[in-house]
């Protein structure tokens, strides 16, 4: 009677870990086909404009990798027990895979951040000018060297192989790697943004309240009237802060929202899941404001090599920088009162 009490036991507790991977294996799947169709979407926008920068290529290259990632969990998931190329690959290693690739992701933050502020720096610089081809091939390069250091940093890192290794002991406790980079990347944002808002409050309010809808070039911008007596004349530099800040927020405001709730509540998202195209276009636009600010002495709104940003028509913060006159060459189509 004891022992077939033992062997019921041993049975259950087989069958709850199997059912254990099994909803671990299908949540894994659901995620990433959801930001696998996220991707999708986000690079459908942008897609004319995907490959004029570095962060364009590397974003195309994170969609590739999550595509990778939802058919190598589908593919296993399905077949469960295989062998590949000598491999034996179970429900097991879907977690193994899933925190590599999390690990990977953690450690990109800073990376990408970096090399897309020398690239935008590049462009307003002028200093080097390249063939388009050059140029793509030089984005395409960065990108295979970003993933191939760093993913050759997490395999070679001793802490994060004893973690994945003790993963290997325990396989049905799947615990994912939480971002240092993204958490430091996304308070400093937040950070300046409050600062800016703060210090320019009353000039924000008042900018939002005289917003014009009017069209330039065939195209419909926003464009904020320029007061003949302005402080152009004394700080440009300072009067165009709050009107970066005014074009970037009318995009980003429930991104903003969403982080500082996150950085508030201190919810702890995987990397897997936080390093996303729509965080990454969130930094892009962050950056081209920030050396916006840093060169607004050498911009034009006819330069059509200045960085382009699929989501923020910036080119409306400097019409009254270039064109005086705007208001007597175009009509305005509205005015938006706040």
């Amino acid at each position: 009677m004891t022992v077939l009490s033992s062997v019921n036991c041993s049975s259950q507790f087989k069958a709850h870990q199997a059912h254990q991977l099994l909803n671990v294996s299908g949540l894994l799947f659901l995620i990433t086909l959801g930001k696998t169709v996220l991707n999708v979407l986000t690079l459908g926008l942008t897609r004319k404009t995907a490959c004029h920068h570095f962060m364009g290529y590397f974003c195309i290259s994170l969609a590739l990798i999550d595509l990778f990632l939802l058919v190598s969990i589908s593919i296993i998931s399905y077949f469960r027990d295989f062998v590949l190329l000598g491999i034996r690959l179970t429900r097991y290693h879907i977690c193994l895979l899933t925190q590599i690739i999390s690990f990977t992701y953690g450690f990109l933050h800073y990376p990408v951040f970096l090399i897309a502020c020398i690239d935008y720096y590049l462009i307003f610089s002028k200093t080097i000018q390249r063939p388009f081809k050059c140029q793509k091939l030089l984005y395409l390069l960065a990108v295979i060297l970003v993933w191939v250091l760093v993913l050759a940093f997490v395999l070679g890192d001793p802490g994060i192989y004893q973690s994945l290794s003790a993963q290997d002991a325990s396989p049905y406790h799947c615990p994912f790697y939480v971002s240092a980079q993204s958490f430091w990347v996304s308070s400093s944002m937040v950070l300046v943004l409050g600062l800016v808002l703060l210090t320019f409050w009353s000039e924000v309010t008042a900018l939002v309240r005289a917003i014009r809808v009017t069209s330039y070039m065939n195209d419909t911008v926003l464009y904020f009237p320029f007061p003949p007596h302005s402080e152009y004349a004394v700080n440009p530099k300072q009067t165009v802060l709050p009107k970066l800040t005014v074009c970037f927020l009318g995009t980003w405001l429930p991104f903003v929202l969403l982080q500082v709730i996150i950085l508030l509540l201190e919810v702890q998202i995987p990397a897997y899941i936080e390093m996303n195209i729509p965080w990454l276009y969130f930094v892009n636009s962050f950056l081209i404001a920030t050396l916006y600010w840093l060169n607004y002495h050498k911009l034009n709104v006819r330069d059509f090599t200045l960085p382009v940003d699929p989501f923020v028509s910036w080119k409306c913060c400097f019409i009254p920088l270039t064109i005086h006159t705007l208001e007597k060459m175009e009509k305005p189509i509205s005015i938006i009162i706040c």
